[in-house]
């Protein structure tokens, strides 16, 4: 099969086009045939300088495809199903490739109202979403702010918000204002027009989808006994101790019972990602260029089958 790995980390132009044998489902698995792939900012991180030991690695997790072959033991699909889902992650997911295997409890019936592009961004990006708000016991009345509204978590977890019933304070720049009003967003912060911290105050969580100094600048806008959830950087427990508020760090993990909540929204038509830009499998150095901007709206993703 057709896949794309990196021999050794650095800049995209380490990801290179390789032959590599079609991988067989082991027990408990099931093997796709990949239709579309999404690109998340771990991907190039871990392209940089990754956890991984020993190489080729193929990266990518965000997959959408049709089962073709069952492992021993698996029931709750059979070939030829729609699935998507987050493989295997944080451990070497192998979906910028034809064919990946995925253990089940990392899949579910994709969407019937999604394509697969669409499918495939619908995955590590709102499961990280929820999760935060999860861990943040976000609750119907309640004030949350999301930086970076409009990027691929942030685009997602403003309507994952509001599914909750929570009043939703989203920062952006001034050219995608627009586009984060259009998910619901209540206020909106133009943080290059001031300072996030001089616009808000008072709310009762901060999701942090961007790390470096928006982290320990977000401490200040939260009242005491308010949560802070950062998925870009590990909060000063001091700072946290200061501030009078909870803060930690999370790591999204695969859920199939996540993702067919997340499915179930987008058919009553509450929760739809955003793709902006596709690029084809081989072409995914451009992809991980793009997004490395940091100026991505919504979603990347991969055309693979």
């Amino acid at each position: 099969m057709k896949a794309m790995i990196i021999e050794h980390y650095g800049d995209p132009d380490v990801l290179t086009p390789a032959e590599l044998p079609t991988p067989e489902p082991a027990p408990g698995e099931v093997r796709l045939r990949v239709q579309a792939v999404s690109v998340n900012p771990v991907d190039f991180k871990w392209r940089r300088n990754g956890p991984f030991k020993t190489f080729p690695v193929v990266l990518g997790w965000d997959v959408c495809g049709v089962v073709d072959a069952l492992g021993a033991g698996v029931t709750d699909f059979r070939v030829g199903d729609a699935v998507y889902g987050m493989v295997r992650f944080p451990q070497e997911g192998r979906a910028y490739a034809q064919f990946v295997t995925a253990p089940v409890g990392d899949v579910a019936h994709k969407p019937a109202t999604l394509s697969p592009r669409e499918a495939a961004a619908l995955t590590l990006a709102p499961l990280t979403a929820h999760q935060a708000f999860e861990r943040m016991d976000l609750r119907r009345g309640q004030t949350v702010l999301i930086h970076a509204a409009a990027g691929g978590v942030g685009h997602l977890a403003v309507q994952l918000a509001k599914v909750r019933g929570a009043r939703v304070i989203a920062t952006a720049s001034g050219r995608n204002l627009d586009f984060v009003r259009s998910l619901g967003a209540d206020e909106i912060v133009d943080y290059r027009a001031r300072p996030f911290e001089e616009q808000v105050r008072g709310v009762d969580a901060v999701l942090d989808t961007v790390g470096g100094d928006t982290l320990p600048r977000s401490f200040g806008v939260l009242r005491r006994g308010g949560t802070l959830i950062s998925i870009a950087g590990q909060p000063s427990a001091e700072e946290a101790e200061r501030w009078g508020v909870r803060a930690e760090r999370i790591l999204v993990y695969p859920s199939r019972a996540h993702l067919e909540l997340l499915g179930k929204l987008v058919e009553a038509g509450r929760l739809r990602p955003h793709v902006s830009q596709t690029y084809p499998l081989e072409e995914v150095a451009e992809a991980h260029r793009a997004l490395e901007t940091g100026r991505t709206v919504g979603k990347i993703v991969l055309d693979v089958g």
